[in-house]
């Protein structure tokens, strides 16, 4: 079975991404993600860019592609016009394959006007936008910026721009299905479900009622293809990640959600 991690990090030689992959029982190098995906069947892993927006500081192994990041950073020192420049010098490129949001961190709603001049570029370059929602790290963040219903709106105002709700909205999986459901263009990765190395049957034991839920919610919204493979690397393990998913995910259901619908959302033509 081929995969695409369709949500990762990739920031080798960070301190705190080095700790992280450790607790994962990880190494925070592009040699050991090589490995890993060789040894997994990962055909490529689509970044969340953290980097700045220079298109230079996008440089990344053939195997990964990238969404490019509008940073709190950047809508807080740059005027809008400045970071869409930016941000449309990354569109241009055929690594770069989509748009990367951050509401709760940046503290703007994504219906916001500061976003629309985004959107028109996700719509001319035909690129995803995908948007972290639900749960922050960290308690500097703004949960209400990140609730999965504000994508809502911005789906309806904008139908020819393909949304990806991050994380599915987790906890608020019942108003994430609901608006995965609703909207034709609106899709989801399930990263960020997992931090750490885990014991899976013993995580399964302790949180069984959480995960039962999650995986009601998913077969509720009955539209695999939307639904795709993320992992939030290096904060999870892969093996780990891979079990998981294939438990929340029907065996007839999994080429769909492991590989193909990352596929045709993010245009990755492998």
């Amino acid at each position: 079975m081929k995969i695409i991690d369709a949500h990762l990090h990739f920031c080798p030689d960070y301190p705190h991404f080095d700790a992280l992959a450790k607790q994962a029982g990880h190494e925070n190098t592009g040699e050991h993600l090589r490995e890993q995906y060789k040894t997994l069947g990962i055909a490529c892993g689509i970044v969340m860019g953290n980097r700045s927006m220079e298109a230079k500081d996008h440089v990344y192994p053939e195997f990964l592609r990238y969404c490019i990041g509008m940073d709190r950073t950047y809508l807080r020192d740059h005027s809008v016009d400045e970071a869409c420049g930016l941000l449309e010098e990354n569109l241009k490129r055929r690594e770069c394959v989509g748009i990367k949001l951050y509401p709760g961190y940046n503290k703007y709603y994504i219906t916001d006007s500061v976003y629309e001049p985004v959107y028109e570029l996700a719509e001319k370059y035909q690129k995803p936008v995908a948007v972290h929602m639900g749960q922050t790290a960290g308690s500097r963040a703004y949960l209400k910026y990140s609730h999965p219903l504000t994508m809502d709106e911005a789906a309806v105002r904008h139908p020819r721009v393909q949304f990806v709700m991050c994380h599915f909205g987790n906890p608020w999986l019942m108003d994430a299905a609901a608006v995965v459901e609703k909207n034709e263009n609106v899709a989801v990765d399930l990263s960020g479900l997992l931090v750490g190395k885990v014991d899976f049957p013993a995580l399964l034991k302790k949180q069984r009622g959480y995960l039962e839920t999650l995986k009601t919610w998913i077969s509720y919204c009955d539209c695999y293809e939307k639904f795709m493979f993320g992992t939030d690397w290096p904060l999870a393990n892969y093996g780990d990640y891979i079990e998981l998913t294939k438990w929340l995910i029907p065996e007839e259901q999994w080429e769909q959600v492991f590989y193909k619908t990352a596929e045709t959302i993010y245009k990755l033509e492998l």
